[in-house]
């Protein structure tokens, strides 16, 4: 079964390099560029990790990362928050994500977070 990642990221260009990287890598994944509400979206795609951007318009990411870490049906799902201000984190806190990715981000580091992430949730399913 492949994993599915929902990724929210309000540049067009960064869902669709994200999604084809990712796709290659033999992920399934869904991206959005806007969403009303962060739990509807999390609880209708089940998604085995969400990739979100802190600064998105008008909402910060970072809030609606704590809404599905709080969430008792969601809370499990691994979130990395991405940002092209990393700074943000040490002023805002991570609201509960499992790890930060800076953009411009390496695929390769990519690719060893969402990994990371995936794998300690399969090691927490487990016991």
């Amino acid at each position: 079964m492949n994993n599915h990642i929902l990724i929210l990221d309000d540049s067009q260009d960064i869902l669709d390099a994200l999604q084809q990287a990712l796709t290659e890598e033999g992920y399934k994944v869904t991206t959005y560029n806007y969403c009303e509400d962060i739990l509807q979206l999390v609880k209708e795609h089940q998604p085995n990790l969400v990739l979100l951007d802190y600064l998105l318009f008008g909402i910060n990411g970072g809030e609606l990362c704590h809404h599905i870490k709080t969430d008792p049906l969601t809370k499990h799902i691994p979130v990395v928050l991405m940002s092209a201000y990393p700074r943000v984190l040490e002023s805002l806190g991570d609201y509960g994500s499992n790890a930060f990715i800076a953009k411009p981000f390496d695929l390769e580091v990519m690719y060893a977070t969402i990994k990371k992430c995936l794998d300690q949730q399969s090691e927490l399913s487990y016991h």
